[in-house]
């Protein structure tokens, strides 16, 4: 029986009904693939890609271009979870009709079903009423946003003392009133999200923010794919990334070895074909 695709509805029904939404990254046909096996609610074409799969030093380097690629090999893999996408740091911070444009783009390249985008001062809110007046749906994220982190003091939690847990709250309920229909919350303590939530008519996905209606994290990270130190709020369910590099190293050894191919991975010919060339190559 084929699972039928995961919407708004649906996600608003998994909030009501108090079951838990699962949100987790992926950037190309593998990942989606693995995100769709599994049967989680959201995939999202994350600007994390910049650095876990591109190699970028951070997300604010990551271009349009670039992301469109990720989303379209992912939305190839990807058929029952809603496909949400972020759009990257300078593809909206001009105007409005930038923002539009970029989320068109998304949407029609990307085979995006929703877009998300970072922050909540006055221009941030004006984006995204724009990008949902236009009748695409956008996720909000407050707290702890990459893209802005340098004017946030770094990669560090935020709502830790009484003025930033009010700006956190502020942040989510502007957002909620410009027309999201979802919130990620990141890098917050859970009681002030706990507070925040009582305030909100929209889901919270949560990342280092406790208990929410949702749960977003790296599926490199999750994998334990992901090298160098993980964020605190990161569980690691798996060791992907020590067997890739055991696998690989066992390849070489293997190879360096002359033990690989052996008989089995070879293919058969009839003894006069190798006798044909041998004299081919006899004759030259």
């Amino acid at each position: 029986m084929t699972t039928p695709p995961v919407t708004l509805r649906r996600l608003r029904t998994l909030a009501d009904e108090g079951t838990p939404i699962v949100m987790v990254t992926a950037y190309d046909f593998v990942s989606g693939r693995v995100a769709e096996r599994a049967g989680v609610d959201i995939v999202l074409v994350g600007d994390s890609g910049a650095q876990v799969v591109l190699g970028h030093p951070d997300t604010t380097s990551v271009t349009v271009d670039e992301m469109l690629v990720l989303s379209k090999a992912v939305r190839r893999a990807v058929q029952t979870p809603l496909l949400l996408c972020d759009l990257p740091f300078g593809s909206t911070e001009v105007s409005d009709e930038q923002a539009v444009a970029t989320a068109v783009r998304f949407v029609r390249e990307g085979g995006a079903d929703a877009v998300k985008i970072e922050g909540a001062n006055p221009a941030r809110l004006s984006r995204l009423r724009a990008i949902v007046e236009a009748g695409i749906p956008v996720v909000g994220h407050v707290g702890l946003t990459p893209q802005t982190a340098t004017a946030l003091g770094g990669l560090r939690a935020q709502g830790r003392t009484t003025d930033e847990a009010v700006r956190v709250a502020r942040e989510a309920l502007a957002v909620q009133a410009a027309g999201a229909f979802a919130v990620v919350i990141e890098a917050v303590p859970a009681e002030v999200v706990a507070e925040i939530r009582r305030s909100l008519d929209i889901p919270v996905v949560g990342i280092g923010a406790g208990a929410a209606e949702g749960q977003v994290l790296v599926m490199h990270d999750l994998l334990g794919i992901t090298e160098g130190r993980s964020p605190v709020f990161v569980k690691t369910y798996a060791a992907v990334g020590d067997a890739m590099v055991e696998g690989v190293r066992a390849y070489a050894q293997e190879v360096r070895d002359g033990v690989f191919p052996g008989p089995e991975h070879v293919y058969r010919t009839a003894p006069e074909a190798a006798a044909a060339v041998r004299a081919f190559v006899d004759g030259r």
